[in-house]
Order: structure tokens, then sequence, then C-alpha cells
């Protein structure tokens, strides 16, 4: 395999076209069938060259849209749930340019994989980048090919530019993410009246807090296409951020936190991450991890411990919640919080915070990206919360350390 190219656009005729252009002299086999195909190509050799063979393979989503769906049985949609994960979960030394990568792979329709299987063709990187500017397409490229920019596996844009390698690295500043309207007009078919007054509901909040609003981004989730986390997982969630938090804010030391969590049965419910923090809980690590604030107040809330969320433009005061009502401290033992744990937000109060705080996310987004700042809000806060509710939602189905905050 070469490379892989995907694009928002549907094109299989029209990549045919391409390559009739590209290779006037090669011998071309179309085979197309529903949502997949593919495309021979066959060059004779010559005197002093050797014929060579190459293949695309095509295939399309079986209901183009701007957004991944859950729940279908599309193998591309299905592609493209583990590719933003994978994509999620990578390092950046741009956030934006990933956010907005991420936001790309939502509107991805279809997929190209193109295939040396005899010979060589000397002109394939110029054909490649050819495809890839009809389509708009982003490239997931494997090192030491003839369009490589990364020792290691990346993306590259319609230009060949670095979008991100598994190293973080990234050589473009944006990245444009069009949608066409008849894929964003035909989802409203099948939105519901519900989606409709929390988008509006939510959008008129950021009108009148004076935040930027898209009125372009789409909807999130119905009722019915969500699943709330269980009473139990968010408690023994709220359980283990209070310990890590107690370490960030030098309350115990990361081997006292882990023997609390050991003597209490509970150690298994750290994550990867949780237990390289307790491990070695230096300074950055603290740092980082006092944010974490935000998504005890957050999952707090939608336990109904925390009576009003709040709007983010000061961080949560998690001393206002009253001492009975926390996990931890003064010999209290964990498991008689997460065990009498009984009451829960409705789904439709957690998907309208959810909602607000994507479009919040947004215009932070879009205010980082453009060098100006948001007053309005604290974007620190806006990002942990919209994490914590991304998370209560199986956003992605992506476990705690994996939640992404597309926007």
């Amino acid at each position: 395999m070469i490379c892989t190219l995907y694009s928002h656009k549907l094109g299989f005729e029209k990549l045919q076209e391409i390559l009739k252009e590209s290779f006037p002299k090669g011998k071309l086999t179309p085979l197309k069938q529903d949502a997949s195909g593919e495309i021979t190509i066959e060059l004779k050799g010559g005197l002093f060259s050797a014929s060579s063979k190459l293949k695309f393979l095509y295939r399309e989503r079986k209901q183009p849209s701007y957004r991944i769906h859950e729940g279908t049985q599309c193998p591309l949609n299905e592609n493209l749930k583990g590719l933003y994960s994978f994509v999620a979960s990578l390092p950046s030394n741009n956030e934006s340019v990933k956010g907005l990568f991420l936001q790309k792979i939502q509107t991805l329709n279809a997929e190209f994989s193109i295939q040396q299987e005899k010979g060589q063709i000397k002109n394939l990187a110029d054909i490649i980048k050819k495809i890839a500017t009809a389509f708009e397409a982003v490239i997931f490229a494997q090192p030491d090919t003839v369009i490589s920019k990364s020792d290691a596996q990346h993306f590259l844009d319609a230009n060949g530019h670095l979008i991100i390698d598994q190293n973080g690295n990234c050589d473009i500043d944006t990245l444009k993410v069009n949608i066409e309207s008849k894929y964003y007009d035909g989802d409203q078919d099948n939105v519901s009246e519900e989606q409709v007054k929390r988008k509006e509901k939510n959008e008129v909040i950021l009108k009148n807090k004076g935040l930027k609003v898209n009125y372009n981004l789409p909807f999130i989730e119905s009722e019915s296409e969500t699943q709330i986390r269980s009473v139990k997982e968010i408690a023994e969630r709220i359980t283990i951020l209070t310990v890590t938090n107690s370490v960030a804010f030098n309350q115990m030391s990361g081997p006292e936190a882990v023997l609390y969590l050991v003597e209490n049965n509970i150690s298994e419910l750290l994550t990867p991450k949780e237990k390289d923090f307790l491990q070695d809980p230096t300074e950055d690590k603290k740092n980082q991890e006092t944010w974490k604030c935000e998504g005890i107040w957050t999952l707090m809330w939608a336990l109904n411990i925390v009576e009003d969320l709040g709007f983010p433009n000061e961080m949560a005061d998690l001393n206002t919640i009253p001492f009975e009502k926390y996990p931890i401290g003064n010999g209290k033992k964990p498991l008689d919080f997460i065990n009498t744990q009984f009451q829960i937000r409705t789904k439709a109060e957690i998907l309208d915070a959810n909602d607000l705080y994507y479009r919040i996310d947004w215009a932070c987004v879009d205010a980082r990206i453009n060098g100006s700042a948001t007053a309005e809000v604290n974007s620190g806060v806006v990002y942990e919360r919209h994490y914590a509710l991304n998370w209560l939602i199986h956003h992605f189905d992506e476990a705690w350390d994996d939640v992404s905050c597309d926007t």
C-alpha cells in the first residue's frame, strides 16, 4: 500500500477521468458495485522499461454525511471512527490544526487506496497530488514512499504538506473543512425537533453572552441515539479524580495515593495516564492535573450533587461541595460514596449542557486560531467541562484517557 486518500466528495467516475488523462496509453479496467469498487491500470514496458500495474481501491459511505454516525453497518463509517480516535490520541505541536483535522475526519465520505502491484511509475507522486487536489483530499502516508514527508506514519493535506505525524509534527497553519450543502441538508431530514430546539436555545445563549456563534455547526446526537454513563461508573470516575487531584494539590504523595487506592480496592479504576501520573507526579503533570477540578465539578453536577454547573467564565470551587457529599477524606471509604449514588440528571439536561459546551468550545478554538481572546469565558474551563461531558455521553465510545473535544 503506497497511501490512502480520504475525501468529503464522492467520485469513482471522476477518479476514472483523472486516471485516463494521466495514463493515456494505459489499459484501465474499472469495476464498481454499490459503495465500493476498484480501478486497475496496466502499462506496457518498452525497450528499456518494465511493465507496471497500479490498483486503486475505492469505497464510500453508504450514507454520505458531514459527521460520523453511531450504530451503522457501513464499513467506512466504522473505519473513520477508528481513524478519528487514532488522530485524537496523537501528540501535536499545533492543536488548532489537529482540531480542524478531527473536524475534517468527520466529513470524509470516500476512501481511495493506492497499491503498486508491479513495476514502478515515475510520476506517481504528481498523479497522487493531482487526485488529492481534485478531491480536496487528505492523504494517509507511510514512511519511505514517493510522497512521504515523515519517517513515521503521517497525514498530508491536498498540497502534500504535513498535517500531523505520529510524533506530533505539523507543517501547516490551517486546514480547510468544507461541507457540501446537499449532505448537510440531507441530514436535516433526520433531525428531531428536540435537536433543533437544543441547538437554537444554546445559540441564543452564546449570542447573549457575546460569544461568536457558528450557525453551521451540526446538531449533536439526539436522546434516542445517546447512552449516558451509569451512575456507578460516574461515581467511580469522580472518586479516582478526587484522589489524583489531591496529589496535584500536594495533599498526598503519589505513593500514598496508590496505597490508598489499593487498600480501598479501587486501584483497578485508574487509567494508564493516571497510573503514570501517580508513579511520577512531576510539577508539570500536577499543573495539568489540577484542571481536573472541572471534571469533578461537571460529573458531580451530573449526579445532582452540584446544583448548578454554572457558566464557564470562572473556575469551579470544589470547596463549596459539602464534605459529607465528597468521596474521600478523614477516614472515609470511597466505596461508600460509590455505592450510595442513585440520582442522575436527565438525558435531556446532560445533552443540553454537552451541546452548549460544544458550541462554546468552538468559539474558543476559533478565537485561538485568529489570535484573539475569549474574555467572556475561561477556555481552559470550557475544554475540561466539554471533555467530561463528552465522556458522559459515550462520545465515540472513548475511554477517559482518550476523550476528544472536536469542534
